[in-house]
């Protein structure tokens, strides 16, 4: 048994395809196929049924890959002990963000980074929530800049900034000389929203429930269409095709949007995310990441709003249970 064939047996289930787990895991299907096979049959058990299109996860196989997920998370954490022996702020650190904050907070965070911290480059990757939770618990990355709330539990949680959150329409869009918009008045519009797994979509879905009908009906909203990116969507509401709902850190970015788009504040109370730094309870250079909120706390990303953050030995975060 080896750590290899238990990132391989984590893969596929969080897959549930083999073909895809392999590609995840910079393999060929057959290396990690044979792999697969060759745990299976050292451990005396059936881990995965195959045969349909999607593989499933025998009883015995979900208690592995639980316990192999554990595996991999302490080997990561002696690979960090080792290197916190030696200089806990040397080295990379392995950042996640998730899609709609990397680009809007990045530019102005690794600079500040590099300045305050040169001897600590990060290491970035962006992705949904859900698979950056799966990398953290594997120890792939080592902490994860997403918005709250999370999909699963047990990490430490320190809570950097609140974003509110505007609507964008086009300069010629009846709303344009208004200086507010209440969230209902959204179902009225052709919204542009992101597509399926994006936690921001989710967000503005809460905004304004009846957004989730994707009805045609004269009460519902008239139409819906799903973009890949927050930029995407802007350019399409800069075209005329509709409205949507943008966080303010991506507002500051307008670029040649200035002329092309209009930003209306939401009635209060206005909705908004709460964005945090997360990371293992166990990873122990505790001092990366206090140089991390540091950085992040004093890059100036324009229109959100700071919170409190005491550093040193203080109790400065707390578990998400």
């Amino acid at each position: 048994m080896t750590l290899t064939e238990l990132k391989y047996i984590v893969a596929v289930a969080r897959e549930r395809h083999f073909g895809r787990a392999a590609e995840a895991c910079f393999v060929s299907q057959p290396t990690l196929s044979v792999a697969v096979k060759k745990l299976e049959d050292e451990l005396g058990v059936t881990i995965f049924e195959r045969g349909g299109s999607e593989i499933g996860i025998t009883p015995i196989g979900l208690r592995l890959i639980t316990q192999a997920q554990k595996v991999l998370e302490e080997g990561a954490n002696m690979r960090e002990i080792a290197r916190q022996g030696q200089d806990p702020l040397s080295g990379s650190l392995r950042v996640g963000v998730i899609y709609t904050i990397a680009p809007y907070l990045l530019p102005k965070l690794v600079p500040k980074q590099i300045e305050l911290m040169p001897q600590m480059p990060l290491l970035l990757q962006e992705n949904f929530t859900v698979r950056l939770v799966e990398l953290l618990r594997q120890g792939e990355i080592d902490c994860a800049i997403v918005a709250l709330p999370l999909p699963e539990s047990g990490f430490a949680v320190r809570e950097l900034y609140d974003e509110p959150f505007m609507v964008a329409v086009p300069h010629e869009h009846p709303w344009a000389q208004r200086t507010e918009v209440c969230p209902d008045e959204l179902k009225e519009q052709t919204m542009l929203l992101l597509g399926a797994g994006h936690c921001f979509r989710d967000q503005v879905l809460g905004v304004c429930p009846e957004l989730s009908r994707f009805s045609a009906s004269s009460e519902g909203i008239q139409r819906t269409f799903e973009g890949s990116s927050l930029e995407t969507i802007r350019h399409m509401v800069a075209a005329g095709i509709g409205v949507t709902v943008l966080p303010a850190s991506s507002i500051s970015a307008l670029g040649q949007f200035n002329d092309l788009l209009t930003y209306i504040p939401f009635t209060d109370p206005v909705p908004d995310r709460r964005v945090a730094l997360i990371w293992r309870k166990s990873f122990p250079r505790q001092a990366a990441i206090d140089a991390l909120t540091q950085a992040v706390m004093e890059c100036g990303v324009e229109g959100i709003h700071y919170l409190p953050v005491e550093y040193g030995n203080n109790q400065q975060f707390h578990e998400l249970v």
